[in-house]
């Protein structure tokens, strides 16, 4: 049996990686605006745990015997929830707003039981102090690439960590894959986490 990752999060790979596991990665291909449109009216929690749910499911058919993750990661601040910011302006624009502000990194998880017979559909929480960042620096940190393709526009484990003063909550989940409830999930199923480790 396998742990299978909806998605091609580099990061996500590595915190398995670093946690003993090495996952199978089959990303997602799902219309994330489409469904982020329909639910447009939705709590927070309820739309990052949508997409985590479409990636699981999506991926779960092809491996019906191993157990699935699907994990989507939205920054919520202002009351508004922000995903990738995918150029360099709309970065600089966000930085420029978020500096010196706290916002909540949301996490849903989506954990899918061989055979589909249980599944875990829940989102982890962390809050996220950002630091008052020169103008510069968010330009040279733009530019970098970086943060382009993350949510919330910052890594906490690279060149991002310089502009976080402070976490609150579960630091893997950060990253976008809380450790902490995959192995409460992993319990559930009754399974060990040392069942999925490299050996």
């Amino acid at each position: 049996m396998k742990i299978v990752l909806a998605s091609g999060s580099a990061s996500r790979l590595a915190i398995l990686r670093a946690a003993g596991v090495e996952p199978v990665m089959h990303p997602a291909n799902i219309d994330e605006e489409q469904l982020l449109t329909k639910l447009a009216d939705a709590p927070a929690q309820e739309q990052v745990m949508a997409l985590s749910v479409a990636k699981a499911e999506h991926i779960q058919r092809e491996y019906p015997n191993d157990i699935v993750i699907g994990c989507d990661s939205m920054l919520l601040l202002d009351g508004q929830l922000q995903g990738k910011p995918l150029t360099v302006e709309t970065t600089i624009a966000r930085w420029k707003h978020q500096r010196g502000k706290t916002g909540a990194l949301i996490t849903g998880h989506c954990i899918v039981a061989p055979g589909n017979i249980q599944r875990v559909v829940e989102a982890a929480w962390t809050s996220i102090t950002f630091a008052q960042v020169s103008d510069a620096d968010i330009e040279a940190y733009a530019h970098t690439g970086e943060p382009l393709q993350c949510a919330g526009a910052f890594t906490l484990e690279a060149l991002g960590g310089w502009f976080i003063d402070r976490i609150e909550g579960d630091p893997s989940n950060v990253l976008g894959l809380s450790l902490p409830l995959l192995r409460k999930s992993l319990y559930r199923f009754g399974y060990n986490v040392s069942d999925f480790w490299i050996h």
